[in-house]
């Protein structure tokens, strides 16, 4: 039978990891030595920040550096779903699935 009690429990639950996957940032890196960017996601994968270095402005290639950009945005993603994953596992050993 459907116990609404625990339904609740579940949905604060879930609430309380989306907040903090909301402030957890990870970076994800792309280029080599002074051509880099760097991109900032949430664990929720929303975009923070995007930082170009100023000798990769300098430099002006502009497929190399959008290159770059989707790169970095791709590893931090990465990362971000990895946290996520991570947070969501903890979770259930912490006794979410075990309601």
């Amino acid at each position: 039978m459907f116990d609404m009690n625990k339904a609740r429990e579940l949905k604060k639950m879930m609430d309380e990891i989306t907040a903090r996957l909301e402030t957890i940032s990870v970076d994800g890196e792309a280029g080599d030595g002074k051509y880099t960017v760097t991109a900032t996601v949430t664990a929720t994968k929303k975009i923070k920040n995007i930082n170009l270095s100023e000798e990769l402005i300098q430099q002006g290639d502009k497929e190399y550096i959008e290159d770059l950009i989707v790169t970095a945005l791709n590893r931090a993603m990465d990362k971000a779903q990895n946290v996520a994953e991570a947070e969501g596992r903890g979770a259930a050993m912490g006794g979410l699935f075990g309601m």
